[in-house]
């Protein structure tokens, strides 16, 4: 049995974590029941009993064959809750609307965990050409300027072995290339992905220092055809401003709860 800080993992507790994580990751496919027990190694009985365990208190749905599984709503309802309660994603929200409004681009707001970036926030650009994003996306690091943003904070030693995962042509794939983008990353004072992480999307992603390494990061995406170089200028100054009013917003101490993460 693993240990956790010193204390020992209840096993139970960690088979459900991994089985909601393992459907959340699966988005809109479904799982059949031995799909699940295979992919968490345990019985089919015990997957059965804990799928019904779940299901009865909102955690997983299943259809009406009751054959298949999938995330259930008190996931979204959990998820909300943690928004709603963290004290940084409640003041970066109105410089979000801020930036929006001033370069009529989709912005963002996204936290490191583990090897990607989670996004917490997000406002739409109203063009008819514009990215799309959700909040509760997922994306790694090394594959956007979010992510990048955020390992230009830490050491090129703490970067993950490579090879890594290519999601466009244009993503870094190896410690090298992504170490030589970092060193641009910290000279410049912000990211960029060009088509790394999406083709046709550019991202400029600027690290939020409220935090030490910073935690969390803002962007700003547009499509290579509305990319002039005089709007990336404009972008780039408009995110500065915007990232130096947050972290001038954002409280130290003041008795606020510091979560890990």
């Amino acid at each position: 049995m693993s240990e956790t800080g010193g204390v020992r993992e209840v096993k139970s507790a960690a088979r459900t974590v991994e089985l909601l994580e393992l459907l959340a990751a699966r988005g809109d496919r479904p799982a059949r029941l031995q799909e699940l027990a295979d992919a968490l190694n345990v019985p089919r009985s015990s997957m059965y009993a804990l799928l019904q365990t779940l299901i009865s208190r909102g955690w997983v749905r299943t259809d009406v064959t009751g054959s298949l599984y999938g995330i259930g709503i008190h996931a979204l309802l959990t998820g909300t809750s943690y928004l709603d309660s963290d004290p940084r994603v409640r003041v970066v929200r109105p410089y979000l609307d801020e930036a929006s409004q001033a370069l009529g681009e989709t912005i963002h707001m996204a936290r490191l965990d583990g090897r990607d970036v989670a996004y917490l926030a997000t406002r739409e650009s109203h063009e008819y050409l514009r990215t799309i994003s959700r909040v509760g996306r997922r994306l790694p690091a090394h594959a956007g300027a979010l992510g990048k943003a955020l390992l230009a904070e830490r050491p090129d030693a703490d970067l993950p072995e490579d090879p890594y995962e290519p999601l466009t042509p244009n993503t870094h794939t190896t410690r090298d290339a992504l170490r030589s983008d970092l060193a641009e990353v910290r000279t410049r004072g912000y990211s960029v992905d060009r088509e790394e992480g999406v083709l046709g999307i550019v991202g400029f992603g600027f690290a939020l220092r409220y935090d030490t390494p910073a935690q969390d990061a803002i962007s700003c995406s547009v499509p290579v055809a509305r990319l002039s170089a005089g709007h990336e200028e404009r972008i780039v100054a408009v995110m500065r401003e915007i990232r130096a009013k947050i972290e001038a917003t954002v409280p130290g101490g003041g008795g606020s709860v510091h979560w890990r993460r």
